[in-house]
């Protein structure tokens, strides 16, 4: 106990302490964190301006977007100040309240994922039934569950996580990540944390779980539709979502579930971006690429722009 050390600030190790590195790695999160502002405002802004976009599937997406976004921005904005201003110090208050808002977008991207396995579900095993099924007011109570579960596991997390008294104040992170803040503490870190994580296992194993059911009965109904035609439009629908799953679930299992490196070579911080940085960068791209609904109101609104700005101007009188 004598070890106990009362916390005020957190030291941030980061990448590197070399200036030129710090630069670097300023311009290259300030031109990712700008990549993704502007694919997810983009979505966001397609549906809400195109009417046909107002379905429950895009409806989704829109949320999907906002918590991509709320993702990154508790995390690449303050790593890219520390970089500019070469300082490494965060907060013991600004540490809660970043990795609250961390786990809270992160588990309900995950948990927002599994309800639109379920859309896709109705959609293509129940289509005469879907209108009834999929009601606004369904798709909101689903879409606010999704935001108070994601809160409870955050708050489940963080107050164990800061419910530890700390030996050190070193994390071995750009942010604060839950397995780099429980190494600093001085308790049997492990025990404290293994109902938490025991819990989260289980719901999102659960999801995981009812997302493959879902998609196994997805592609048995398409294998059973007579025209190739509606078979593709099926799949269409069906693709960016599964890749937008594979993306998120994979990099983050790669990242936690791999073991903490004492590395020189900043392996955990490159894990750490993998699944902070491409779901979210990502996310835009494949739905843009693969729907040919976002396309096509892409163009539609580029069109109308344009439209717009190439008008002629009226003749002026003199």
């Amino acid at each position: 106990m004598s070890n106990i050390t009362i916390i005020e600030n957190f030291l941030l190790l980061g990448f590197s302490g070399d200036r030129k590195l710090q630069i670097l790695h300023f311009v290259i999160f300030l031109a990712m964190y700008l990549a993704i502002l502007m694919g997810n405002l983009l979505i966001i802004t397609l549906v809400a301006v195109n009417s046909h976009l107002h379905t429950p599937m895009y409806f989704f997406l829109v949320n999907l977007s906002v918590l991509d976004l709320g993702s990154t921005s508790v995390v690449m904005p303050k790593s890219m100040a520390n970089s500019l201003k070469n300082i490494s110090l965060i907060s013991y208050s600004e540490c809660v309240t970043q990795m609250f808002f961390f786990l809270h977008f992160l588990s309900s991207d995950f948990f927002l994922l599994t309800v639109m396995a379920y859309d896709r579900y109705v959609a293509i095993c129940h289509p005469l039934h879907y209108s009834s099924m999929m009601k606004w007011s369904s798709c909101i109570q689903m879409a606010g569950g999704v935001w108070v579960a994601g809160f409870l596991n955050a708050v489940l997390h963080t107050g164990t996580v800061f419910s530890l008294p700390f030996c050190s104040n070193v994390i071995n992170q750009f942010f604060c990540e839950i397995p780099h803040v429980v190494k600093i503490s001085c308790s049997d870190s492990y025990l404290n944390e293994l109902w938490a994580l025991l819990f989260s296992a289980i719901s999102l194993l659960g999801c995981f779980v009812f997302i493959v059911v879902s998609y196994v009965q997805i592609f048995t109904a398409v294998m059973r539709m007579p025209s190739l035609a509606n078979r593709q439009k099926a799949f269409s629908t069906c693709i960016p979502h599964i890749t937008v799953i594979f993306t998120f679930v994979g990099t983050s299992m790669f990242a936690y579930f791999m073991p903490i490196f004492n590395s020189p070579y900043n392996v955990d911080q490159v894990l750490a971006v993998l699944y902070i940085v491409v779901p979210p960068m990502m996310n835009p791209i494949i739905y843009s690429m693969r729907n040919k609904d976002v396309k096509a109101a892409l163009w539609t609104s580029l069109g109308f722009i344009l439209g717009k700005k190439t008008k002629k101007m009226p003749p002026i009188h003199l």
